[in-house]
C-alpha cells in the first residue's frame, strides 16, 4: 500500500468546460502525468467515479447557484489539495458582469418562468466559499502551467508559475508595443503572464485572460487609456472581461463607471 497512486479528481460547477478541455488537451504530458496519479473522478474523461477522499481535487466554474455552494462545500471535504482552475473558478468568470446588474431582472427577461430558476445574485470565485490551496489563471489555462502545478503539489513543492505581466514576453519575443506603434488599448502591463503575449503578437492588445499581475497598476494604465483618446466607458469595458471581478480590474472598472 506504500506505492499506492494518489487519486485526482476534476470537478466542474458554472463554466463552458474549457479549462478541463485543456487539461486532456495536454495529450503526452497528460499520460505522463496520469501515470503518476489513479485519474478517480472526472466526469468529462472517464466513467470511472470513485468516492472521495481524494489527494488531489481541481475545480473549474464559478460559484453561481446554491447547489454550487453545497457541491464545493462537500469538495473541499473530500479533497486534501484544492486547486482551482481558469478565470471562472478564480475570479467569477465572463459571467461575474451580472454582478453589477439585477440578477432577478435578468431570469424573467430570459426564462418563461422564472420561478424555476435557483441562482444566486452574482456569480463568485471558488475562493469566495472555501480555501483554495492554489489558485491557476487563466482562460483557458495553459495547459503546461497545470501540468506544472500537478507536478509540484505530487512532489510536496511549490508550483513555478510566474507573476509578471504580459508586455515582458513580448520583449522577449521583440514584440512592437501596439499601445506605443498603433495607440491600441491594451491590457498587458497589469494582466499576469500565461499567453505567451499571444494577442499582442499579433497586433492586437491584451484582453486581460489572466487576470491581474501582482501589484498592479491599473490606475496608471487606466490613465494612460485616457490619454490614448479612450472614454470613461472603454476603460470600465477593458476591465470588465473574463476576470472582470478579481479585486483589481473590479477595482478599476466602477472607479471608471462614475
Amino acid at each position: 500500500m506504500a506505492n499506492k497512486k494518489p487519486k485526482l479528481a476534476v470537478f466542474k460547477m458554472s463554466s463552458c468546460d474549457g479549462c478541463q478541455l485543456s487539461l486532456l488537451d495536454a495529450e503526452d504530458e497528460l499520460l505522463d502525468v496520469l501515470g503518476s496519479v489513479e485519474l478517480a473522478y472526472f466526469p468529462e474523461a472517464s466513467s470511472k467515479m470513485l468516492k472521495g477522499p481524494y489527494d488531489i481535487g481541481l475545480v473549474e466554474g464559478s460559484i453561481t447557484t446554491p447547489r454550487n455552494v453545497e457541491e464545493i462545500r462537500q469538495i473541499r471535504k473530500d479533497c486534501k489539495i484544492l486547486i482551482t482552475i481558469g478565470a471562472c473558478a478564480t475570479a467569477g468568470g465572463i459571467q461575474a458582469l451580472r454582478n453589477w446588474k439585477d440578477t432577478q431582472e435578468f431570469t424573467k427577461i430570459v426564462y418563461a418562468s422564472p420561478e424555476y430558476i435557483s441562482t444566486l445574485d452574482r456569480s463568485l470565485p471558488v475562493n469566495a466559499f472555501v480555501h483554495v490551496d492554489f489558485e491557476l489563471r487563466g482562460c483557458p489555462i495553459n495547459k503546461y502551467q497545470l501540468i506544472e502545478v500537478l507536478n509540484a503539489f505530487l512532489n510536496s513543492r511549490k508550483p513555478n508559475i510566474p507573476t509578471y505581466s504580459v508586455c515582458i514576453d513580448c520583449k522577449l519575443k521583440g514584440n512592437v508595443c501596439v499601445m506605443t506603434a498603433h495607440n491600441i488599448q491594451c491590457m498587458g502591463p497589469v494582466t499576469q503572464t500565461g499567453c505567451n503575449a499571444l494577442c499582442p503578437s499579433y497586433n492586437r492588445g491584451c484582453f486581460g485572460c489572466y487576470g491581474p499581475m501582482d501589484s498592479a497598476n491599473t490606475a496608471a494604465l487606466a490613465k494612460q487609456f485616457k490619454e490614448m483618446g479612450s472614454t470613461k466607458f472603454d476603460i470600465m469595458t477593458a476591465f470588465r472581461s473574463f476576470n472582470a471581478y478579481a479585486e483589481a480590474f473590479r477595482k478599476e472598472s466602477e472607479a471608471n463607471e462614475k
